[in-house]
């Protein structure tokens, strides 16, 4: 129960409650199984973004995700949705979304002016799924 209180908090901070969490069970190194694709392979992204990893994503999911983010090396280190603000001020919600890991250790969310894949203005919630994640992802 205490795992999931980073993303209540996340969903509190928006203003709205805009997903629930559901867990998934994701590999705990890359590649995730079909039908998880490389984002860099679907649009014009470097295949490491510092700060969130080699991303992957079912395109079903998108624009919310979850994006699965590993490491450099190969290691599920964060689950992240991306959430445009758009759908979010006009009443939308987001329900249900999987997470790639049950474990959460920290949470950060921030704005994005928007880029390939997801060009609205929208929100990065990051779960960070161990306490040296968030640095493993930062270069």
């Amino acid at each position: 129960m205490l795992r999931s209180i980073p993303a209540l908090a996340a969903g509190l901070l928006l203003g709205v409650l805009p997903f629930s969490v559901v867990a998934q069970t994701a590999p705990d190194s890359a590649p995730p199984a079909a039908p998880f694709q490389k984002v860099s392979e679907l649009v014009a992204l470097p295949e490491f973004l510092p700060g969130l990893g080699t991303l992957y994503v079912d395109p079903a999911t998108l624009p919310a995700g979850p994006f699965l983010g590993y490491d450099h090396d190969g290691k599920l280190s964060a689950t992240i949705y991306m959430t445009p603000i758009e759908d979010l001020e006009g009443g939308g919600a987001f329900n249900d979304l999987a997470v790639g890991s049950d474990s959460v250790t920290t949470t950060d969310i921030y704005y994005n002016a928007g880029h390939p894949g997801v060009e609205k203005p929208h929100v990065h919630v990051v779960l960070y799924h161990d306490k040296d994640a968030k640095a493993r992802l930062a270069e």
